[in-house]
């Protein structure tokens, strides 16, 4: 009998899928969605996509990588988030598209950590649900809030918005899997997909994503729920530690298609710890240096 427990222990930790993301720092008891989601599984191994060529060159061939995201001393920039519990009050918000907005009371603090620049991008993940809300183009209105959309997503289940649905995103994602954290450069690695942008993309989009926002059918342009990695040739040599993390999470786990904006913009949560010099010197890296994954046989968590 005990060998056979032993035995069966072996297969269990054999068939086990790679360790989850990184809990976000406050809320340690919720998973960054589960270790099978496609945010986490990695594609390193994965085959190249038949048309790689031609949509990186869509995007931008010699277009540089560029952190979207800062120290607060080099401008704050990126999407910030916060956690919350059950004890942060709930509001009420008015929406620009109510069809496509889970229309519940979010917990939204008294002074929120919103997005500087358009998109106002406003993150609230609540500790005791493990429920993330996201709201896009948030703001104050007539005593109350308003927004454009809204998505609510529970970091412990696979569940996808429904089919066309927007989000918080473009894409109908949730943003906060795909920040690039502090914590997690200066901690274990990036073990999940990052968030990027290009400028234009096809009216169509690919598992994860549930909504497309594109201008053409042209099926050279990238659809929305596109991955991409860096290619296993570039040399990491010379990087500082925080932008060779990066690089490697992006050669293990690429990065997601999310949305519309400036090409190859990958996207992080502002931190007083960023080295931006460090950071800057990701321009190193270009279009050419990344190649489309064919995920058709990626699992559908």
């Amino acid at each position: 009998m005990p060998r056979i427990a032993a035995l069966a222990a072996l297969i269990i930790t054999a068939v086990a899928p790679a360790a989850v993301a990184a809990p976000v720092p406050g809320a340690p008891g919720c998973p960054v969605l589960p270790r099978d989601n496609v945010w986490n599984l990695p594609v390193d191994d994965l085959p190249v996509a038949a048309d790689s060529d031609r949509i990186i060159r869509a995007i931008g061939l010699d277009e540089p990588l560029h952190p979207d995201f800062s120290s607060l001393r080099g401008g704050g920039y990126g999407i910030p988030y916060q956690v919350v519990s059950r004890r942060t009050p709930r509001s009420r918000v008015r929406f620009e598209y109510p069809s496509e907005s889970d229309r519940v009371r979010y917990p939204i603090p008294r002074r929120p950590r919103i997005e500087r620049g358009g998109d106002r991008h406003l993150l609230m993940l609540d500790r005791d649900s493990c429920r993330l809300f996201e709201l896009f183009a948030a703001r104050r209105a007539g005593g109350g809030w308003a927004a454009g959309s809204g998505a609510v997503f529970d970091l412990r289940t696979n569940a996808l918005r429904p089919a066309g649905w927007t989000s918080a995103d473009a894409a109908g994602l949730p943003i906060l899997p795909g920040l690039a954290r502090h914590d997690e450069v200066t901690g274990a690695g990036i073990d999940h997909a990052l968030r990027f942008t290009a400028p234009r993309t096809r009216r169509a989009y690919v598992h994860p994503a549930r909504h497309q926002a594109g201008e053409s059918d042209d099926p050279a342009l990238p659809p929305m729920g596109l991955r991409v990695r860096l290619k296993a040739s570039v040399r990491l040599d010379g990087f500082g530690p925080q932008a060779r993390a990066l690089l490697e999470g992006l050669r293990r786990h690429g990065m997601i298609l999310a949305d519309n904006g400036s090409p190859w913009y990958v996207t992080g949560a502002p931190h007083a710890r960023w080295d931006d010099d460090d950071l800057h010197d990701l321009h190193r890296i270009r279009g050419r240096d990344f190649e489309v994954v064919d995920t058709s046989g990626l699992g559908r968590g």
